[in-house]
């Protein structure tokens, strides 16, 4: 899982959403596997955000500023790059502005994905297509069990809707024009990933737990927390980072095969509160006041969520590789660094390569455990993971 075979090495691959925060530490991973990385989409948020702190520009193939709801400069950016791959992450990502602004939600989240299935249609280069959503796509029930990929798609708020109808439209496509059974006829590989709920370094977006915590810290103030007991599956942005990155191999490797979507999440031990999250952060960073201001709350958020992952552990052998306390701490030392560092490239390098090993140790210890085959393996690691 740690090189995915050199199937990324001197590809051309298309990033939208490049300057966000998942898209930037992904962009980071391609250019360590030898990929041409061309980045779209606009302006970063914020300067310390991980594009800017990383200076991913000097790494790229090609840095374009771009709104992925202009269809006509999109096509153009792909027409002249002819990108064979395509990790569509473009997206208005926080619930809270989805409130505020439900219009730029819509558009982008549903109309950016309709320009990016629209532009598959017309150029025959792109081969492998996988489109990012989230794991708010479901209907929540507020139930304790996990999620699965065939469950139904909802949304209370506008966010959420947005994603559910972004899943729609890409099974739509994936039905209509590229469908698994006419696979020799239109030649696209089109899936789907699901994950949420990321933590990690260089993420200053607003109203996002993390971000708001390390401003609270670094300027003296207290940190406010909303929800306490709300309850997500916490996981680092390596983490299902590695699964798109593991699927984009696969349907590489099998074309035709891997046509649907899959959910990638952490381990059941990762499902905590936020105010558990918070303090565990608060005291690996040595410094820091929890202030509870739950009752001043009014928007609607969901407090319980969980997405099954037994489909992504069976069928592409992914795991997520680090616990709850590895993910605060990555993303601690993340801060820590930048706030003496100017260039974090080469941190971002580092802790990528820390997940590698990560995963090399686990195939050594597990999938090559003496006297048990690989599948029992899996079978083992992914019933202790999902909780069964």
């Amino acid at each position: 899982m740690s090189d995915f075979n050199n199937v990324y090495k001197d590809k051309v691959v298309l990033v939208t959403g490049h300057t966000g925060f998942k898209g930037s530490w992904l962009s980071i991973w391609l250019t360590m596997l030898g990929a041409k990385v061309v980045g779209y989409a606009l302006e970063p948020n914020s300067i310390k955000d991980n594009y800017n702190a990383s200076c991913l520009h000097k790494h790229l193939y090609a840095d374009i500023t771009g709104d992925i709801r202009d269809s006509e400069k999109l096509e153009s950016v792909i027409a002249k790059y002819k990108p064979q791959i395509i990790f569509h992450l473009a997206a208005q990502a926080l619930v809270r502005t989805g409130y505020k602004s439900p219009k730029f939600t819509y558009e982008t989240n549903i109309l950016g994905s309709l320009n990016i299935l629209e532009a598959v249609r017309k150029f025959d280069f792109v081969k492998t297509v996988v489109m990012i959503t989230s794991d708010k796509c479901y209907e929540n029930l507020e139930q304790i069990w996990a999620y699965k990929e065939t469950d139904r798609m909802g949304g209370y708020d506008p966010y959420s809707s947005s994603k559910g109808c972004a899943e729609l439209l890409i099974s739509s496509y994936r039905n209509s024009y590229f469908n698994p059974k006419t696979y020799s006829q239109h030649g696209v590989s089109l899936c789907s990933a699901r994950a949420g709920n990321v933590i990690g370094g260089g993420d200053w977006s607003e109203n996002r737990l993390i971000p708001d915590c390390m401003r609270a810290i670094e300027e003296g103030r207290d940190i406010e927390i909303r929800n306490p007991q709300a309850t997500r599956p916490w996981e680092h942005v390596l983490e299902p980072l590695s699964g798109y990155l593991r699927l984009g191999q696969k349907l590489m490797e099998e074309p035709g095969k891997y046509l649907e979507p899959f959910n990638f999440g952490p381990s059941i031990e990762c499902n905590k509160t936020v105010m558990e999250i918070v303090e565990y952060l608060v005291n690996y960073y040595g410094k820091g006041k929890i202030v509870d201001i739950s009752g001043q709350e009014t928007l609607h958020e969901n407090t319980l969520l969980n997405v099954d992952v037994t489909k992504a552990y069976r069928t592409l052998q992914w795991k997520a590789m680090l616990s709850l306390q590895e993910s605060i701490e990555f993303t601690v030392d993340w801060y820590k660094e930048a706030l003496k560092n100017k260039d974090m490239f080469e941190f971002c390098k580092m802790q990528i390569q820390a997940h590698i090993d990560k995963g090399y140790l686990w195939e050594k210890e597990t999938l090559n455990s003496k006297g048990i085959s690989n599948e029992e393996n899996n079978t083992k690691n992914i019933c202790c993971n999902v909780g069964l």
